[in-house]
């Protein structure tokens, strides 16, 4: 199974495996993928966005017209458009993002790949990222997809997690752990 948090089950799923399929189909699996990579940073990274999905109070047409609008500023694939606006329709934007997480996670596992989800304190330059994915590489012994993510609050370091195992070398771990062996000795 890939290295995801969660599995995706029920609806996302049985919309993610259509989708796969189509995109099969079409020879556009990695487009497909770039696209919902996108559209995920997008969610992730806007609340009004999340708000649209999310809130049933929204009515079809209008959340129709806001997806169709994201979509073609987006410049998707027009297989990742019509299911997006499929989903739409069919009122389960809610599940959208559990559906990108489904396709990824499947056509990942279709090729034997691995994600890697990466925390780091300050963006990666090309040269850290090919040296960290050629060590995830060789701890794995297969593919590695790397998804990165910033959080300053590390202060220096990164956290690796790989499926169930997590390897937390960030300077916040090091100082905490400090402060509790600290207080444990006076």
């Amino acid at each position: 199974m890939p290295a995801e948090s969660k599995p995706v089950g029920g609806l996302a799923a049985r919309y993610a495996h259509a989708l796969l399929d189509l995109a099969e189909q079409q020879k556009k699996l990695d487009q497909v993928a770039e696209d919902l990579r996108g559209l995920r940073a997008l969610i992730d990274g806007s609340a009004e966005f999340r708000r649209l999905l999310r809130n049933p109070l929204f009515d079809r047409d209008k959340q129709d017209a806001a997806m169709k609008a994201v979509l073609d500023k987006a410049g998707v694939d027009p297989v990742t458009k019509n299911f997006c606006l499929v989903v739409s329709k069919n009122r389960r934007l809610f599940a959208l993002p559990e559906m990108i997480d489904g396709y990824l996670q499947e056509l990942a596992r279709k090729r034997g790949e691995v994600t890697a989800k990466v925390t780091v304190a300050r963006e990666l330059n090309k040269d850290q990222e090919s040296a960290l994915t050629d060590a995830l590489k060789r701890s794995v012994g297969g593919k590695v997809n790397i998804e990165t993510r910033v959080d300053p609050e590390l202060i220096g370091g990164m956290v690796v997690h790989v499926g169930s195992r997590m390897i937390d070398n960030s300077l916040r771990s090091k100082l905490n752990r400090l402060q509790q062996q600290m207080k444990g000795a006076g």
